[in-house]
């Protein structure tokens, strides 16, 4: 089980998730460290033990198209060489998302509710190679983001695949199980990772085996999962890695 640190950034700094709703957004305040600023917070939430290897980039001004902050995401990957990133800054072209690489760590993730029709994820698809991108199946409620085809059939799904519940983003939740175990049945062998709600480490004990991962915020920054916790859980089976 992979557990992914979160960071949300706009406007230069990290802000924190409420229920999906970003006009609701505000700078974050955490224990985890002393600004906002985004290597802060990536060093404050990977410190809370060397178990972590992965962080998730939301960059919400790539994805409300006010501008991508590459400079931002290539910082962090000059800091912290040894973190696979996923990044989302709303990229939906070969060539935007060719800015980053999986072969240098840098994870180009597409999000369902950016793409316009399903003739752009066929592009990408015809491209990119399944394990050289990562596809976010977004839903507010029960409603799918996105063209409708995308979420019907697995055929243009790359090897690492995200369910995205928005109105469980830093709600407190739980996580969307039925909604997991209705794509994971599609899926085949892809990895599948949930997004949204985790409100503890039982939570996240309870997505093993239906989840090869999940992403997390809110509950470390609250700390109401601790370093022992995660410490228990990645010692766990890993799924396979991605190349």
């Amino acid at each position: 089980m992979r557990v992914i640190p979160v960071i949300d950034i706009r406007n230069g700094c990290v802000v924190r998730a409420a229920g999906g709703d970003r006009s609701r957004y505000q700078p974050i305040e955490t224990p985890l460290a002393r600004t906002s600023e985004p290597l802060d917070l990536a060093r404050g939430l990977l410190g809370l033990t060397s178990e972590l290897r992965w962080l998730y980039i939301a960059d919400l001004d790539g994805i409300e198209g006010r501008g991508r902050n590459m400079d931002t995401v290539f910082a962090l990957r000059e800091a912290l060489p040894d973190i696979t990133l996923f990044v989302d800054d709303g990229s939906t072209t070969v060539e935007a998302l060719g800015t980053y690489s999986a072969d240098r760590g840098i994870w180009p993730v597409i999000g369902s509710e950016t793409l316009a029709n399903v003739s752009a994820l066929e592009r990408i698809r015809s491209q990119l190679p399944r394990d050289g991108f990562v596809l976010s199946l977004d839903w507010r409620g029960d409603t799918p983001l996105g063209p409708s085809e995308i979420f019907q059939d697995s055929w243009l799904w790359p090897d690492d695949v995200i369910v995205m519940t928005l109105a469980r983003v830093g709600s407190g939740l739980g996580p969307d199980v039925a909604r997991l175990r209705q794509i994971k049945t599609i899926a085949g062998s892809r990895r599948v990772y949930a997004a949204g709600g985790v409100r503890h480490a039982q939570d996240l004990y309870d997505l093993e085996g239906l989840a090869s991962g999940a992403l997390v915020a809110s509950a470390l920054h609250d700390g109401v999962i601790s370093r022992s916790d995660l410490e228990r859980i990645l010692k766990t089976s890993e799924p396979s890695e991605m190349k």
